[in-house]
């Protein structure tokens, strides 16, 4: 069991970094949490409200690419071990601009290796990479991805998270970094930005309005509740095995098409409306280039090493999922004014 008296959270402010600073803040007395968040779109201190005031959790504005930024958190904080969870990383973001993909999540990483590799002694400190499956490519109907699939990735944000974890293994074998690095599949809960599927849902169900869904919403993902992700991720922190690779997932798959329908159901139920109401909402558009079939993990690994499983089922995660944004409606309008309503409009119209 390792531990640590100061960790840095990059991208801390985001969806899965904040549920991870609050779970590490909160069960870890001992540990100052060191926040470090460019606080673009999807990062947001809302996120962190509760926080507020806590002495062991320090928050950081600034982008893991910028150097000075590093070697001054580095050098004030001294992190003795690194969460490494800022990235771009939705899809469609990542074809229609390819190069913010390349610069944060290739050279960003980069940076933050040279960063900690200047702070620590050879064999000093831990850097945690957090990525995610799409790194394996497309399956077919059967199989599962594991911590021996080969390297496949078929859009630019997956291949800049494989050239990440790639970057991350160098500096272990050129350097002696000690490293470990986590691939999961999709996760859902609160906080999650809504260009993501299953917020970007339930907001428009409660709107109204159109349900974009790709093709005839036949691809199939994972669906892994962040709270049983981040847990994952303390378990690897404390205890992975260093130079290990553990893939964590739901085991939970779900066709898109088939999600929206479950969607629609919880979210009529909890507004009052007739079962089905909101059905004729559902609306095929092209489908997304090179778009993956079917995402499953194979978490036989992290269970049998570090005795992780998930811990609710997907219909209870995702019943308090909805509960949470329809009761939290006052945070979902906020992060979806502005510039978001810009980006979702050029990327849904005209595309049925």
């Amino acid at each position: 069991m390792r531990t640590f008296s100061t960790v840095l959270v990059t991208g801390g402010a985001g969806f899965i970094g904040s549920h991870l600073v609050r779970h590490l803040v909160r069960t870890c007395p001992d540990m100052t949490v060191v926040n470090l968040d460019a606080l673009t779109y999807a990062g947001n201190l809302a996120n962190l409200k509760d926080l507020e005031g806590e002495e062991r959790h320090v928050f950081v504005r600034g982008d893991i690419g910028d150097r000075d930024v590093l070697a001054q958190v580095f050098a004030t904080h001294r992190p003795e071990a690194v969460v490494h969870l800022a990235a771009e990383s939705h899809v469609d973001r990542s074809i229609t601009g390819p190069l913010a993909f390349l610069e944060t999540n290739i050279l960003g990483t980069a940076a933050l290796l040279e960063a900690a590799r200047a702070a620590w002694n050879p064999g000093e400190g831990l850097f945690h990479h957090v990525s995610t499956d799409e790194v394996f490519g497309s399956l077919g109907p059967d199989g599962l991805f594991s911590e021996t699939t080969a390297y496949d990735p078929r859009s630019p944000y997956s291949a800049s998270k494989a050239s990440s974890d790639h970057l991350v293994r160098a500096w272990h074998h050129t350097y002696g970094m000690p490293v470990v690095v986590t691939n999961c599949s999709n996760n859902y809960g609160p906080f999650q930005f809504p260009e993501k599927l299953i917020p970007l849902m339930i907001r428009n169900i409660r709107d109204g309005r159109a349900l974009p869904v790709y093709g005839a919403g036949e691809n199939v993902r994972d669906w892994l509740w962040v709270g049983d992700h981040v847990t994952a991720l303390d378990a690897v922190l404390h205890r992975g095995a260093i130079g290990s690779t553990y893939t964590v997932g739901g085991l939970n798959e779900w066709r898109n098409i088939d999600l929206v329908h479950l969607l629609i159901r919880l979210v009529d139920a909890r507004l009052g409306r007739a079962e089905g109401a909101s059905l004729g909402l559902i609306h095929h558009v092209t489908d997304r280039a090179g778009h993956d079939l079917r995402y499953a993990i194979d978490a036989s690994k992290i269970e049998a090493e570090l005795g992780w499983k998930p811990s609710i089922t997907f219909e209870e995660g995702l019943a308090r999922t909805v509960e949470w944004y329809l009761g939290n409606e006052d945070w979902l309008d906020e992060v979806t004014s502005g510039a978001y309503r810009t980006y979702y409009e050029a990327q849904y119209r005209g595309r049925g």
